[in-house]
């Protein structure tokens, strides 16, 4: 039987703050979840859902809502989360709101009242519009979009 020692280039020093263990909203996931991504901090710009979510011990879609209620809890930021899943894995949207999100990508400078008046074209309401906007701001999506979400907060 032979004994592996760690060699000192594969030993990290991390420190993970103990308020996760104190917030009653975290899952047990969500908790791993913060431990992984506090111990792969050097890495992190380059995880995929599927490392982090093995890592943890957990299967993809375990992860994907432990970082949603990271995300939540404000513990790490949205930016994060969307590099790592994208829009389409997060199941806090809808489709509506996930369409609307991929038009506003494509179509980066546009204005509210051009969306509106798309909204005649495609049989959508403006109050789906509206509603799709205010899921996608309360979810952190429209940072990049200024305008869109001055709209949906009803300024």
């Amino acid at each position: 039987m032979s004994v592996e020692t760690a060699s000192s280039s594969s030993i990290r020093n991390f420190t993970v703050s103990t308020e996760i263990f104190y917030k009653p909203s975290l899952d047990i996931y969500s908790q791993m979840m913060y431990i992984v991504l506090s111990a792969s901090i050097a890495d992190s710009a380059s995880l995929t859902i599927n490392e982090v979510a093995a890592k943890g011990r957990m299967t993809p879609k375990q992860a994907i809502k432990a970082l949603q209620l990271l995300v939540d809890e404000q513990l790490i930021p949205h930016k994060v989360f969307r590099k790592m899943i994208g829009e389409f894995q997060d199941d806090r949207l809808s489709w509506a709101a996930k369409g609307l999100l991929t038009y506003c990508k494509e179509h980066r400078d546009i204005t509210i009242a051009e969306l509106l008046q798309l909204s005649d074209q495609s049989g959508e309401s403006e109050q789906n519009i509206r509603r799709a906007l205010s899921e996608l701001d309360r979810n952190g999506y429209l940072e990049d979009y200024p305008e869109l979400s001055r709209l949906a907060n009803g300024a």
